[in-house]
């Protein structure tokens, strides 16, 4: 019997500072407008935009297909960690549980910043295939957008 509970990672190298890519999180209702290719909303149920264990639902899309994503997020300020703690939405169709999480690191070359990018889940049955896409995808392609557009700045 394989496991069903995994994690799936990647690392990107961005520009703008630790601080930047990590308090615009906490600015999360202009993510859609910064990042209208992949996340077409987010709504406050529960809570603030900036504060943690605020209530998201986020209106997404992944190669080409629209879901919607509700979370609770937690900020780690001290280690600039962003983790959204998936409640419901489109990916619990295949999987149990489902946590995205931002982590972000300087950049040891000096400017910009390192952010490890990945989702911890656990399958509903074997069949699932790992969330690859929504890492390598959509939390890659989300992570640029915001990087372009805090270095307009």
């Amino acid at each position: 019997m394989s496991n069903l509970r995994g994690k799936v990672e990647t690392v990107i190298e961005i520009e703008a500072s630790p601080e930047q890519y990590y308090n615009i999180w906490k600015q999360a209702h202009h993510i859609p407008n910064v990042a209208g290719d992949h996340i077409q909303g987010v709504d406050v149920h529960e809570g603030d935009w900036h504060s943690h264990g605020g209530v998201k639902s986020w209106k997404y899309t992944v190669d080409g297909i629209s879901g919607v994503f509700k979370e609770k997020v937690e900020f780690d300020d001290e280690n600039r960690v962003v983790t959204h703690n998936g409640l419901e939405g489109d990916v619990f169709k295949e999987y149990k549980s489902f946590k995205p999480v931002y982590r972000i690191f300087p950049n040891p070359k000096g400017k910009g910043s390192l952010v490890n990018l990945s989702i911890e889940y656990e399958k509903l049955h074997e069949g699932v295939p790992p969330p690859d896409i929504y890492v390598n995808k959509l939390m890659v392609n989300i992570s640029k957008d915001l990087d372009v557009h805090l270095n307009k700045a």
